[in-house]
Parts: C-alpha cells; structure tokens; sequence
C-alpha cells in the first residue's frame, strides 16, 4: 500500500490518521506541490484532478481523502471507524462533508492569509472565514452534548475534524472558554496517538 500525499495536506492527514487507527503499514511518497510534482503526468495517471492524497493498495487505485477512507473501512474494517447504526452512519457522513467544505477550507482560507504581509491580507476574507469558523465551534458544542465524540465513538466524523482543529490556535482562533464540550472533545482526540502528533507539530 502507497499513499501519495504532502505533509501539510489536512486532506491528507484525514487518511494517515486513519491508517494509523487501524494500525497499517503503508509506504509514503511525499507530492512535492511547490515543484508542481501533482501537474505531472506520472501523477495525474493516479489522479487526474492532479490532488493529493492518492492511495494505491495492489491495483486499485483511490483519491479524494474520504473516499480513501471509505474504502479503507471496506477493505480493512478492524478497528471500526463507522457506527454500524444507520441513523449513525447517516450523522457521521453528513459532519464529515460539513468539515471538508465548511470547516477545513475557512482554516486554510485563515492559514493562508495569516501567512501574508499585513498590507497583502485580504481583511474581508479572513475575517469572513474566522466568523464561518467560530459558529462552526458552536455548532460542534452543541452537537457534542453528552458526548465524547461525534456520534459517541471515535468515528471518520471526527477524524475529519481534527486536522483543522489541532490547527486552531496556531492560526489565531482559539477556542472559546465557553464551548467546554468541544475543548473537551479537542483534549480527547488530542490525546490519540494517531492524531497528538498533528497537535504538536501545529
């Protein structure tokens, strides 16, 4: 098994985080995106989107992270990382799509225009993606009530959510005191071995 990724990739981190759930070995070839490595034609016979993360397992080959992941719980389902309860299943899918478009991409949106001079930040977009951030904080509170995780077991829901959230405080938007539920569940997740070591390179 390969997967094709870039270390700063959260897409990516999605899928390392799974298979180090699940405890699998797997070769990493790291995409160098700043020499354009994705545009070439050797990788966009993998994917021709021309993204990462890409995971090669025999001659299968799979792209787009939560699609990888789906077919990881296919193909090696121990440890379980979907509820089997359809009510469940329909829960964790829905929050894993709420965290790649509408949580993952205002972090990086964030990330990207902190990374800026102050004169070259677009101040409408990055305080527009800060505000999409901080009800999304709200919102997970409130879905987290009496909860440990997402849908009471650690579950792709959550997994989808931690790279951006283990990013939090690095790009300036820390979590309010007042969302205990989601510092709590942020703590939790922190805690996992397959997702402490994105809290401490954040």
């Amino acid at each position: 098994m390969t997967l094709y990724d870039h270390p700063e990739c959260p897409f990516g981190m999605k899928v390392r985080i799974v298979l180090a759930e699940k405890d699998w070995d797997y070769d990493l070839v790291t995409v160098d995106m700043a020499a354009s490595q994705h545009r070439q034609p050797e990788f966009l016979k993998l994917n021709p989107f021309g993204q990462v993360p890409v995971l090669v397992d025999d001659d299968t080959v799979v792209y787009d992270s939560t699609v990888i992941n789906e077919y990881l719980e296919d193909e090696y389902p121990e440890p379980s990382l979907r509820p089997e309860d359809s009510d469940l299943l329909a829960r964790v899918r829905l929050l894993e799509d709420y965290a790649d478009t509408s949580f993952t991409l205002p972090a990086m949106a964030v990330e990207r225009e902190m990374s800026k001079g102050v004169l070259d930040r677009d101040e409408v977009l990055f305080g527009r993606a800060k505000g999409v951030l901080g009800k999304g904080l709200q919102m997970l509170d409130r879905q987290l009530v009496g909860k440990e995780f997402l849908a009471g077991e650690l579950s792709l829901a959550d997994i989808a959510f931690a790279p951006a959230l283990m990013s939090l405080e690095r790009i300036g938007v820390p979590v309010d005191a007042s969302l205990g539920n989601v510092r709590g569940w942020i703590s939790r997740l922190a805690g996992r071995p397959s997702i402490g070591a994105l809290a401490k390179a954040s």
